[in-house]
């Protein structure tokens, strides 16, 4: 039997723009403990970003590397971590920025959209970019079904996500935020809480 239930003709459950946090003991790797903003999901396959997991460059440092020069208007987003969004194109950078503005190459995703090209940066850059923004290097990628069978295993929770969520909480505190949703804490998913 194939793991993938769904050839293309068959429903699926559209899980875009939901929050997946990883189960403890089922995701493991670089995307253990995460939350993921889910950008696309057709029966084609899926694309997130993982929005928890911040790294030691920040945007300003991204910027500059880039060739970017920097708006003294920028302001605290020169400061603002980037992201680790996942393991797939880790050389690449994916902005995840509300409100959906005119740039070259984005994604529509409601009040948000998820843009690669570099005119949102330059933008930032010269002060003037997205209200919020999320910039991640990489991203999380799924073939087609390969998202529903982990959903199948319980290897991921769903919520639908907020925005608050992505662009006011501390990072560290999105993944209890994001289950906090749903009414439960990471204490209520550990199997073996109370042990060392």
């Amino acid at each position: 039997m194939s793991a993938s239930k769904d050839s293309g003709t068959g429903p699926i459950v559209d899980l875009s723009r939901q929050f997946l946090l990883a189960m403890p003991g089922m995701v493991g790797g670089n995307l253990a403990n995460t939350v993921i903003y889910v950008c696309e999901h057709t029966h084609h396959g899926a694309l997130g970003l993982v929005v928890n997991r911040p790294t030691d460059l920040t945007v300003g440092n991204l910027l500059q590397r880039i060739d970017l020069d920097l708006s003294l208007e920028i302001g605290p987003v020169q400061d603002t971590p980037v992201f680790f969004g996942g393991p797939v194109q880790t050389d690449r950078g994916f902005v995840l920025h509300g409100p959906a503005g005119e740039y070259s190459s984005s994604i529509p995703l409601g009040e948000l959209a998820l843009t690669t090209s570099r005119d949102v940066l330059q933008e930032v850059a010269e002060g003037r970019g997205p209200k919020h923004l999320l910039v991640t290097l990489g991203y999380a990628g799924w073939g087609a079904g390969q998202l529903e069978s982990e959903m199948a295993q319980n290897a991921w929770l769903n919520v639908t996500a907020s925005n608050d969520i992505l662009f006011s909480v501390p990072p560290e505190e999105r993944y209890e935020a994001a289950l906090g949703v749903l009414g439960i804490s990471s204490a209520m998913l550990a199997g073996d809480a109370g042990h060392a």
